[in-house]
């Protein structure tokens, strides 16, 4: 697809953080493009870089962290040089996000009203009463029963799953362009979480907003995602279409966190790990980050592979189906 029908793309992004113990790459050439109605499933380790990635996309770093180089295109305007000015106005309108914890987007001593209506009123020039009634739809979207009865009530009076869809529902009142989700159902339990991944599903399909899903849990986006970006050590590893990523893995990485999902262990077995941890930013091992954890590394992987760019590719010199 060209650039222009790209509703978001982000190209070579580089976010550094500097420290008094060095630079950290946290997101070191990281580039994917997202397109209207698409879900494109984020997935890693912690400290993998899947957040600030997310991050970056709205300028939300703070320092010591900074964007150091690359692009990220809104259609086709770049937000990296933006000024903070527009980035405020794009902000919860056209690019939103949905936080892990939704305690970040809900204020404690203001009830789901206020905090919605003054979410439509801080973008949107309408009455109190149509942006109540856009509140009360999003609580109704999100599958939130006897909306009316909930606007009235405080952050406190929900459950974790309801303040949740709370959450998504803000992010859902201005039908944004582009939602970057970030591990929104970790803390969910798993009936709660299958219905907001349903929904989230749902709106795509009937919006066509655009869905960064960041997550450490494969085994959520196999069923969720249109195409996976696996992060490692600041950097993708292997991306391509869901069933390519799932059933044709070639990043050993990527094979490794397939082989420690449950669902894809034959009963009895021990669960597949990765040996070893993920590498410190600040000390990246030379060449290919995950060497040092590899069962397929040889001398070549002292070098840094490329991304290889068909529409399924991989960064690595031995992938899984090669001989090594």
């Amino acid at each position: 697809m060209t650039r222009q029908e790209a509703v978001l793309e982000v190209e070579d992004l580089r976010t550094y953080f500097f420290t008094r113990g060095g630079v950290a790459k946290a997101v070191d050439g990281v580039s994917f493009t997202l397109h209207r109605g698409e879900i494109l499933g984020l997935v890693g380790e912690s400290g993998s870089g899947k957040s600030v990635t997310g991050m970056s996309v709205l300028g939300l770093v703070d320092p010591p962290g900074r964007i150091v180089g690359g692009a990220v295109r809104y259609h086709g305007e770049d937000l990296v040089t933006a000024a903070e000015k527009r980035l405020r106005q794009l902000r919860g309108s056209r690019i939103a996000m949905i936080f892990q914890d939704p305690m970040m987007t809900l204020n404690p001593v203001l009830s789901v009203e206020t905090q919605m209506v003054e979410t439509v009123l801080a973008h949107d020039r309408v009455s109190r009463s149509e942006a109540r009634e856009r509140s009360r739809e999003a609580l109704a979207r999100v599958g939130i029963p006897s909306p009316d009865e909930r606007l009235a009530a405080y952050p406190h009076q929900f459950s974790g799953g309801m303040r949740q869809r709370v959450a998504i529902a803000i992010a859902l009142l201005h039908r944004p362009d582009v939602i970057i989700a970030d591990e929104p159902t970790t803390a969910l339990d798993v009936t709660i979480q299958a219905q907001i991944l349903f929904e989230m599903q749902k709106l795509c399909r009937e919006t066509g907003t655009a869905l960064v899903w960041i997550t450490h849990d494969l085994a959520v986006v196999s069923g969720l995602a249109d195409r996976i970006a696996v992060m490692y050590a600041g950097r993708i590893v292997e991306i391509g279409s869901a069933v390519e990523v799932i059933d044709g893995a070639r990043h050993p990485y990527t094979h490794g966190l397939l082989g420690s999902v449950p669902s894809r262990n034959r009963r009895g077995e021990p669960l597949a790990q990765i040996p070893g941890m993920t590498p410190s930013l600040l000390n990246l091992p030379e060449g290919c980050a995950f060497r040092p954890r590899c069962p397929r590394a040889t001398d070549a992987c002292f070098a840094l592979p490329p991304l290889s760019d068909e529409a399924h590719g991989w960064r690595c010199f031995n992938p899984q189906g090669a001989v090594a």
